[in-house]
């Protein structure tokens, strides 16, 4: 909504030292937000008069028509001699009125005007358009042509009001009473402790049986019609120049004097109306719903289809209006057209003005239906003030009886279904509960008297809602009032203060830990939508039967491609790493942690949960059981460079190890160590993917994978070369753990650290080998570590040897060399009887 502040002052008395900026600042105070302030005629100076051409003198030999002409400007010039302009538009005739720029001035844009040779001519000055002054929407195009009643040599700035300040309000949807300058001057009057000038406070006539026949079959859609009739219209009368300005500084475009009324009236009481022409009007004009597949041809020239939920206006031959939205062209307002054999003017001289109420959901269905939003149902749809109707009929009738000369006939049609005013009873102290602030009753009552509402009762009020807040329909919506009248501003800052002995759960606790020491391991959190497609599970190399195929369906997908939730978390970051390659990130390392979704063993459809208490642990109970089952995992994959290369050294590839690494980073967060074994599965590749277990209650649980993907996965999903990942199950990991991870005990005893060789098969894996050591070694084992792998002639073929650290401590004593020498036999003796490792060098 723009709004000008010259037509606010019309209805508030601001102080003369008020600016746009001051007025903006104290309506952002009250809630409405102010996007801007414009200011128009910035860097505008005069001389720029008012002009009549003496003569036009066609110049010749040019690519395009161009005119020498000679401009009456009076003494506005220093001289009174007449001005001589060369100027290209054609729109004007000898002894028109015209806007004529002098030297010495500027025009909007900073641009000089001097007297400059052009065309063979020295122009003293410019005959100016709309657009190089900066007034707006305009349908002429060409020179601006004032009426003749204009003197020449008067000051345009202050005649065409160049300069002003426009506030640019951006409306919410609940406060369509500030589209319109009657709303917007009732905020501003609140926030100055100012009268209201209402314009909408007129003397109407009260309606009779003789005015213009309107039948209404939907009540529902249209409660209130207003018509009146005014006949004998000048159909040469053109709006006066201060309602074009009004109009073009509210950003709209002047087109007809009655249209102009309209929209002015419009604007200014925010009621659309709309005006028939009469002679083209056949019989009453009736709101009904249109007949399926009527058709209506549009005021912008289409011709549309209708449906039967749109609101029609109708007569006798059928739609001639899209209630709320816009006018048919078959009654529209007729251009004056001169007559070239009589000279007689002929255009519209009667029309039957429309102001009604329509319903709000009604209209906003019929404008987004046809895709034809106006000015008139952006109104409709955030509520238009009923009682409204009869004055903005009044206020049109008033102002073309003014402008156009023509006579309102006595006539008043209003058909108005019956309404009670809404009431709301509230306690005096609601706005004190919600806001946390004791206003008192008093500053209560006068806020919302303020705003149009009356308040009557003490420690109880019912208040009764003015017509022009429809969004006021609970006593928190009257609260909100108070509180931003009151000031925003002045609310205290009181934080939260949660009971004692709540906070984060251990599960909570968990998922945080998860995700710091993932991120402090140099892995960026990537979170991606749960949605998949069915196909995706092919890219991933799935068995037909694999339970991951399973999936739950979305009733209403946001995308048809992808309507199924996922099973697992890499089909979202596989496509996340691809989209970062490609777009020249090629050292990444991504993690997720979020929900997967599996089939209830029950299906069965959720019941509805009530609303108005809290629901028992049976209801609850049976929604959960058919709810998909949805365990939390944790998902991360690495390509590139895991290490970079640098002065310190060459740096190193990212490799199936460091998606191993991730795994065990995250279940060192719950205090747990996993078993790692070679496995196969899906995604990744065969000979370098692990199991990794965890023991639940002494259970030996799976619970994810690890390691290199396979390279038909890399090559579905467009992924670089050797790319890693991992997936653990957060649930089954938290089952796992024993709980708040306890810090370890520091011994105060030296460590004993021995070095193993085992000689084993080349297809052994490296983790079952350490797994036989750990658990023969005892309990007097600290930590192992392998730090090299060899293969070659040394060890023979199909060997390999495997080197690790084996490092021992007592909590009590200094271990002798014996003791830690028997834990390195018994550890060597296991992983000899396990994997048939043998000490090399034996």
């Amino acid at each position: 909504m723009r709004v000008p502040l010259s037509w606010l002052r019309e209805y508030v008395d601001l102080p003369a030292t008020e600016t746009g900026r001051d007025v903006q600042a104290k309506l952002v105070d009250g809630g409405l937000e102010v996007e801007t302030v414009e200011q128009l005629g910035a860097g505008l100076k005069g001389p720029l008069v008012v002009g009549k051409v003496l003569t036009i003198e066609e110049l010749e030999g040019f690519k395009k028509p161009i005119r020498f002409c000679t401009v009456d400007v009076g003494q506005a010039n220093g001289t009174g001699e007449p001005q001589e302009i060369v100027c290209g538009a054609r729109n004007f005739a000898v002894g028109d009125k015209v806007v004529v720029v002098l030297p010495g001035a500027v025009l909007p844009g900073d641009f000089a005007i001097a007297a400059r040779k052009t065309y063979g001519r020295t122009s003293h000055g410019m005959i100016c358009s709309s657009d190089e002054l900066g007034m707006g929407p305009d349908t002429t195009g060409g020179i601006i042509v004032l009426p003749p009643e204009h003197e020449v040599g008067t000051d345009a700035i202050a005649l065409l009001e160049l300069v002003d300040e426009v506030l640019d309000i951006a409306v919410t949807a609940n406060r369509g009473d500030c589209l319109s300058m009657r709303g917007v001057a009732r905020e501003t009057a609140i926030a100055y402790g100012l009268p209201l000038r209402d314009p909408a406070l007129l003397d109407v006539p009260a309606p009779n049986s003789y005015g213009y026949p309107v039948k209404v079959a939907d009540p529902i859609g249209c409660d209130r019609f207003t018509a009146r009739t005014v006949t004998g219209l000048d159909p040469e009368a053109r709006s006066p120049i201060w309602l074009q300005r009004r109009l073009q500084k509210a950003g709209m475009r002047p087109i007809s004097l009655a249209v102009d009324i309209t929209n002015y009236v419009m604007i200014e009481l925010g009621q659309p109306l709309h005006a028939y022409d009469r002679s083209l009007v056949d019989g009453p004009v009736g709101v009904r719903r249109a007949e399926p597949g009527e058709l209506l041809t549009t005021l912008d020239g289409t011709r549309r289809k209708l449906d039967a939920a749109d609101l029609v206006i109708t007569d006798n031959r059928g739609p001639i209006g899209l209630a709320g939205v816009m006018g048919g062209a078959n009654t529209e307002i007729a251009d004056s057209v001169t007559d070239p054999e009589t000279g007689e003017v002929k255009g519209t001289t009667e029309v039957v003005i429309e102001a009604a109420h329509f319903d709000a959901v009604a209209i906003a269905r019929t404008a987004r239906r046809h895709k034809l939003s106006s000015e008139a149902s952006k109104r409709f749809e955030r509520g238009v003030d009923p009682q409204a109707a009869a004055a903005a009929a009044q206020r049109t009738v008033d102002l073309l009886v003014l402008l156009a000369g023509g006579t309102a006939e006595a006539g008043v049609t209003e058909i108005v279904s019956p309404s009670a005013p809404r009431t709301i009873s509230m306690r005096a102290d609601h706005p004190d509960r919600v806001a946390g602030i004791e206003y008192g009753r008093e500053t209560v009552v006068r806020r919302l008297q303020e705003v149009g509402c009356d308040a009557y009762g003490q420690d109880e009020l019912v208040v009764t809602v003015p017509s022009w807040r429809p969004d006021l329909t609970e006593p928190n919506d009257l609260a909100e009032e108070v509180i931003r009248l009151e000031g925003y501003a002045n609310l205290p800052s009181t934080l939260p203060k949660p009971p004692a002995g709540r906070g984060l759960t251990e599960r909570q606790r968990l998922h945080r830990r998860v995700g710091r020491a993932l991120a402090g391991a140099g892995f960026t959190e990537a979170p991606s939508y749960p949605f998949v497609a069915e196909s995706v599970f092919d890219q991933l190399g799935l068995d037909a039967g694999d339970a991951n195929r399973s999936v739950v369906k979305l009733v209403n997908p946001l995308s048809d491609e992808e309507p199924a939730l996922r099973t697992t978390l890499l089909p979202g970051l596989l496509a996340t790493l691809r989209r970062n390659d490609g777009r020249g990130s090629h050292d990444l390392a991504l993690f997720e942690t979020g929900l997967v979704f599996h089939p209830s063993a029950t299906p069965g459809v959720a019941a509805r949960l009530p609303v108005d208490r809290r629901p028992t642990d049976d209801e609850i109970a049976a929604l959960n059981a058919v709810l998909p089952v949805q365990p939390r995992h944790v998902g991360a994959v690495i390509a590139g460079a895991r290490e970079q290369a640098g002065w310190w050294g060459k740096g190193r590839p990212a490799d199936w190890a460091d998606a191993i690494e991730a795994a065990r980073t995250v279940a060192r967060e719950a205090g747990l160590e996993l078993a790692v074994e070679q496995g196969q599965y899906g995604p990744w590749h065969p000979g370098r993917c692990a199991e990794l277990y965890v023991f639940v209650e002494g259970v030996k649980t799976l619970a994810g994978y690890a390691g290199e993907l396979h390279p038909r996965v890399v090559k579905a999903f467009g992924l670089p070369a050797r790319s890693c990942a991992m997936e653990l199950d957060l649930d089954v990991i938290e089952r796992a753990s024993e709980g708040t991870v306890q810090a370890p005990s520091i011994s105060t005893f030296p460590v004993a650290t021995q070095d193993v060789a085992l000689v084993v098969d080349a297809q052994v894996p490296a983790a079952a080998v350490e797994n036989a050591l750990s658990a023969g070694a005892g309990e007097l084992l600290e930590s192992i570590r392998l730090f090299d792998v060899y293969s070659g002639e040394q060890v023979g073929e199909g060997k390999k040897s495997l080197a690790y650290a084996l490092r021992f401590r007592a909590a009590d004593r200094t271990l002798t060399v014996e003791e830690a020498t028997a834990a390195r036999d018994a550890a060597v003796a296991r992983a000899a009887e396990a994997t048939g490792a043998v000490l090399r060098g034996a």
